[in-house]
This record gives C-alpha cells, structure tokens and sequence, in this order.
C-alpha cells in the first residue's frame, strides 16, 4: 500500500524514501530515477583536515539508489514465469491475470507498512494518505523541496513513543488510530530491541544489504518463519489477523500471506466455491481456509497471486483495462452508385493512460493504446 507516494511532475511520482527524494518514471524500455538529498551544511573541522576534498564521481560511486529501487520495487522475480506458474495451477487466474501483467509486491520498510495498515482500519486510501503526509510532516525529518513542496521521511518508532504523540494525533483526525500508533510505539521501544520488527522479515527476503538465507520449508498453512512472523504481529496494538497478513506479505517479505478482507472474500466465493456449509460466512476458520486454499494453488508466492487478482476485480482497473465492444447499425441513403453502408461494428481497446513527450531526466510513467476498429459491410440494392 503506497501511501506517501505522490504526483511531484507530470507523470513523476516522488516519495522521501531512506533518506532521500525518490522520483520514478517509466517510459516502454526504461525505468528512470532521480535521486534528491538534503543539504549538508558541516561546520569546518578544525584543525582543517588532511584528507582530499570528495569530488562528484566519488559521490555517484558511494550512491546506492539504483540498488534501492531494484530492492523496493522488487524487480528480481522474472515475472512470465510466476504468471505461467500460477495460470497453469489456476484457469481463474489464467483467464483474468492476462490484462493484468506488471503487478508486484514492493519490498515496504517493516515500521512504514505497519504505520500504514494501522492507519487503514475502517478508512479509504486519500484519507490514509492525508493521514501518512501528516504524521511524516509532524514528526519525519525534512529531506528537500520538489517545486516548493516539501518531503519528509518516516518517522521513527522512538518519535511516536513520546507521550505527547496520542493527544496531537487525535487532534490530527486520527481517531481511536492515534491509540494504537502510540502504544504501538512505545512496545517497540521500550519492550522490543532495535531491529525486532526487521529480525521477523522472511530470510529470503532480507533488508536491503543482506544477504539471502533460506526460509524453511513450504507447508499449506505457510513456513514457520510466516507463522511465526504473524503470531508476533497480533500481540500489537491496532493488529488483527488481516492487517497481521498485510504487514507479513508487503513490509516483511512473506510472500505466502494472504489478506482475506471482504473484497477477497467475494472472490473466493464467486470464483472458488465458499460461502458453502462450514465457509458460509468468514469466520476465524474461513479466514485460514482461503489463505490455504490459495498457499496450496499458488506456492510460496500466493500473496502476490491473489494481489493480482484483487487488482483485475476492483472496478478502477477493471472498467479501463477491459474492452469495450460497442454495436451499432447506421443506414445511409443509397447514393449515385446505388450501395448502402451499414456499420456493424465498433471495438476500442484501452490498455492504459496517457503518452506524453520525453524530458529530461525522466521519460514516461505509462503507455497508451487506443486503437478502433471499425467494419464496414456493404450492399448493393437490386432494382425492383
């Protein structure tokens, strides 16, 4: 769930992210990047130093953002094989994840995607989103500027544990949240070490800079790290079963939890038969029913499996993404060479949104294609 990103340029979207401005922008063959970080204003060391004067070549040298965004977009996984993996399991996901290529789980920092999912009990994503950029401007740290707008980072657990937090968070519009985030804050400073939540992350899906270790073996209720990872989770304040799932599969790299909300409940009833006998209704069991259902289609990827279709089902992608097929008959007066034209049919296909022209630095978020097809029959009158 990306939150704190935001619309900076046209077609860039930029977010503080470890410590820097991030912008983003795709164009049909590249990913491009931009990189923003605070001035560093250094009082001169006294005596002057000895060592050289770092030049900008070492500075792109040490800059670690292209590592960055190939960690947080995940972009490791070779996407035609999960796709065919899980269509040759699954003929529902064969038949709607078509449409649907380019989905992946990002790799969310732990605390912003436990921030986050807290955040979104019983809300909408812009007042989420109204939600995050307050808590990161009253308490983040102060990057950089985009065009006078300013970006600030995530504030750490220790910031939100000050008793002072619950009260101004209330104020904020956070309601019954502003609890939650707080106590929250403070079992992890005070009743956790530092690193707690990262040492629950899925091995084989480390923190960036750490090396891949292996995770265990798969079982259909998911890999004892999984388990372990989703047990802990539900001892914090504002975290059930759901936003436990969440959390695992999109800040700690479980890629076998499965979110069961309403929406995927209606999915598992209309495309995989519940909502029958002991699954009448989503209870506890029901919950763990789904989640093995899909662990035992899908494999140790199941959550991302289910995020697409969850994706090819909301009604946002869903009605600009599917074709329309319009039909439509028109009749003409027969003109000097004695034809009628009748039009029978008119096809648009829409992939995407909107083709803009190449900038500096950054090219194209997104791909148009429009394309109408028109057949034309005609016939010609025979004389009475």
């Amino acid at each position: 769930m990306l939150c704190r990103w935001r619309k900076s340029e046209d077609h860039i979207w930029s977010c503080a992210l470890h410590g820097r401005i991030l912008s983003l922008r795709q164009d049909p063959s590249y990913l491009h990047y931009r990189a923003i970080y605070p001035e560093v204003q250094d009082a001169p060391p006294t005596p002057p130093s000895s060592a050289p004067p770092s030049n900008s070549e070492d500075q792109l040298e040490d800059d670690d953002t292209e590592e960055l965004v190939r960690h947080y977009l995940n972009l490791g996984p070779n996407l035609t094989d999960l796709y065919e993996q899980w269509s040759l399991a699954d003929e529902n996901f064969k038949k709607k994840a078509p449409r649907f290529t380019g989905v992946r789980i990002l790799k969310q920092d732990a605390w912003e995607a436990l921030v986050g999912f807290i955040c979104s009990s019983n809300n909408n994503i812009i007042r989420i989103s109204q939600m995050m950029e307050k808590l990161c401007t009253r308490y983040g740290s102060l990057i950089g500027h985009i065009a006078e707008k300013p970006f600030y980072d995530m504030p750490q657990p220790a910031v939100l544990a000050q008793s002072s937090v619950e009260n101004t968070l209330r104020e904020l519009g956070f309601g019954y949240r502003a609890r939650y985030l707080y106590e929250t804050a403070v079992m992890l400073t005070k009743e956790h070490d530092l690193g707690w939540l990262d040492s629950l992350r899925n091995p084989e899906s480390p923190v960036l800079g750490r090396k891949i270790s292996p995770a265990g073996e798969m079982l259909i209720g998911g890999r004892e790290g999984y388990r372990a990872a989703h047990a802990e989770l539900l001892t914090l304040q504002g975290v059930g079963p759901k936003v436990a799932d969440c959390i695992c599969l999109m800040g700690l790299g479980w890629g076998e939890a499965i979110p069961v909300d309403t929406h995927v409940w209606q999915i598992a009833q209309r495309d995989y038969h519940f909502g029958k006998g002991k699954h009448r209704s989503l209870t506890p069991a029901t919950y763990d029913a789904i989640g093995n259902h899909f662990r035992g289609l899908w494999g140790k990827e199941a959550g991302w499996a289910h995020s697409v279709l969850f994706a090819a089902d909301l009604r946002a992608f869903s009605e600009r993404l599917y074709t329309k097929v319009e039909s439509t008959e028109v009749k003409i007066e027969p003109g000097l060479d004695n034809t009628e034209d009748k039009v029978t049919k008119r096809e648009v296909e829409v992939e995407a949104a909107v083709k803009v022209e190449p900038e500096q630095g950054m090219k194209r978020m997104l791909a148009v294609a429009e394309t109408t097809r028109t057949t034309r029959s005609k016939r010609r009158k025979t004389s009475s």
